[in-house]
């Protein structure tokens, strides 16, 4: 029996909420379950330096947890980045690219900010799948706006953990799960069901190829779900 009562293949109870900050071309505040995230995606008319002349633009992302985002207080990280949170900033700008027509763009780059409000397990996950609403909108700001001709979006893109918890697989792994875990994975996975990327790790005892498999269906049927709430929340 799992913690949360949910059965194996059963999301926490999925949310998004769009529009929710004043300034931001794009808001998306994502819940799955009890982590909570803000998402926002921010215009700036211009590209990296690496980038200009070249004729198109970028979409990059940046990650932080607030202080009280867990059970005990967390310093901000205000001088670098931890190793931890530049590699979930790099997944999540990875994610948005892959669906991403940068050409399209012109030579501008959005940045999309998620700041876990709450954390309590899958947090990289939620922040993917939010960022993809936020995204979504500022390309829709822009439209409107007549910067950009068509919508350079290619694809949804959305992302889920999975895990052996107790000998078996289980989708969306809550912080009692993962802690204990003894397989952790996180799967990004576009609507048309092509990888972005897949991340897992054995904690204490190797897993077998079968049990990824199992593990990868799982997480089909979870970003499925995840699409599916996307589009609801954009009304198509």
């Amino acid at each position: 029996m799992r913690p949360s009562k949910r059965a194996p293949d059963a999301m926490r109870t999925v949310s998004l909420e769009r529009n929710v900050t004043r300034y931001a071309e794009g808001s998306c505040l994502v819940k799955f379950g009890n982590t909570h995230v803000l998402c926002t995606a921010s215009l700036e008319d211009k590209p990296p330096q690496w980038l200009r002349g070249q004729g198109k633009g970028w979409v990059t992302a940046e990650y932080a947890m607030l202080p009280r985002a867990t059970h005990t207080r967390t310093r901000r990280e205000t001088a670098k980045p931890s190793g931890r949170t530049q590699e979930i900033q790099r997944l999540i700008g990875r994610s948005l690219r892959a669906v991403t027509n940068l050409q399209a763009l012109g030579e501008r780059q959005i940045t999309v900010d998620c700041d876990v409000i709450q954390a309590d397990g899958g947090t990289r996950t939620a922040s993917i799948t939010g960022a993809w609403v936020a995204l979504h909108d500022c390309l829709k700001w822009m439209r409107d706006r007549s910067m950009i001709k068509d919508m350079p979006l290619k694809d949804h893109v959305a992302a889920v953990s999975c895990g052996i918890y107790q000998g078996f697989p289980v989708l969306d792994l809550d912080y009692d799960e993962d802690s204990v875990a003894h397989t952790d994975g996180n799967f990004v996975i576009t609507g048309t069901g092509g990888l972005v990327e897949v991340q897992a790790t054995a904690e204490g005892a190797v897993f077998s190829e079968e049990e990824l498999i199992k593990l990868l269906g799982l997480a089909r049927k979870g970003v499925s779900e995840l699409v599916l709430l996307q589009k609801q929340a954009l009304g198509a």
